[in-house]
């Protein structure tokens, strides 16, 4: 596949690497107004640095757009001329819905909506996909780039603006619980470097239990906790204290926000 990545920040920088590392390309176009952090990306023989967007668009026929919200309408508007009927756009921008992008390319165009996160450049990102009415005869096309790049799951566009929040955010959200495991295991007695590992181990171990054996998550608690025992304990104090809480009105402020951002 010939695939161009318009705006190589971080997220499309992380899409570039799992491409890469997947060999999914035939050839890859990387565009940046300033290409000095991308450099070392063009030693790869199938991947082609370049700051101008229109060089990248007329020799690909995938178009991942990465570029700030801000920036997408300009872009998109600058660039359709250049479009043609092999191309397929996917867009990757937070919050810009599909019939804003058909109000300025044309409805004519498969054009598929996506929220992959970081954890694409690792091959383990949830991407939630959905497209126009065009696209919908192409949509297997992004999922195979993204199934390439961890998973992929196809929703409903009015239900993007929470798997952004789920799965997007979400990243950050897990690091956090993450951190805050490594620093209660620092005041249990561990050394940094080995809280961290034993919580980035158990959350990974956790979330495989849940995928290996398509199990409920409170299926997995009954089978580690006893009566009276320290992990019934724990747990209780833990939601006594807002945890599940806390992380739910955590979802719904960011769902709140993207919501807003989305009408600006």
């Amino acid at each position: 596949m010939k695939i161009a990545i318009i705006g190589t920040g971080n997220l499309g920088l992380s899409i570039a690497k799992g491409l890469i590392i997947n060999n999914t390309i035939t050839k890859l176009y990387l565009t940046k107004r300033n290409l000095s952090s991308i450099e070392e990306y063009g030693a790869n023989k199938n991947v082609i640095l370049t700051t101008d967007n229109s060089e990248a668009i007329t020799n690909s026929d995938i178009l991942i757009f990465a570029v700030q919200p801000g920036q997408f309408e300009n872009i998109l508007s600058s660039i359709k001329h250049l479009l043609t009927d092999k191309h397929v756009i996917i867009s990757t921008i937070t919050g810009f819905k599909i019939e804003r992008i058909e109000r300025i390319i044309g409805a004519e165009f498969p054009i598929i909506r996506s929220m992959p996160n970081t954890a694409i450049s690792v091959g383990k990102s949830m991407t939630c996909i959905c497209s126009n009415e065009v696209g919908k005869k192409r949509i297997d096309i992004a999922s195979a780039i993204f199934n390439g790049l961890g998973t992929s799951i196809k929703i409903s566009e009015e239900n993007m603006q929470a798997a952004t929040v789920i799965c997007a955010s979400g990243i950050a959200f897990w690091m956090r619980l993450i951190r805050a495991m490594t620093q209660g295991g620092v005041q249990l007695g561990f050394e940094a470097k080995e809280a961290m590992d034993m919580a980035m181990y158990t959350a990974l171990g956790a979330a495989t239990l849940l995928n290996e054996n398509k199990s409920h998550p409170e299926e997995e608690i009954d089978k580690v906790t006893t009566p009276r025992g320290c992990t019934i304990t724990g747990l209780n104090e833990m939601e006594h204290q807002g945890l599940s809480s806390s992380l739910i009105q955590g979802l719904t402020a960011s769902f709140n926000k993207i919501n807003e951002i989305s009408t600006e």
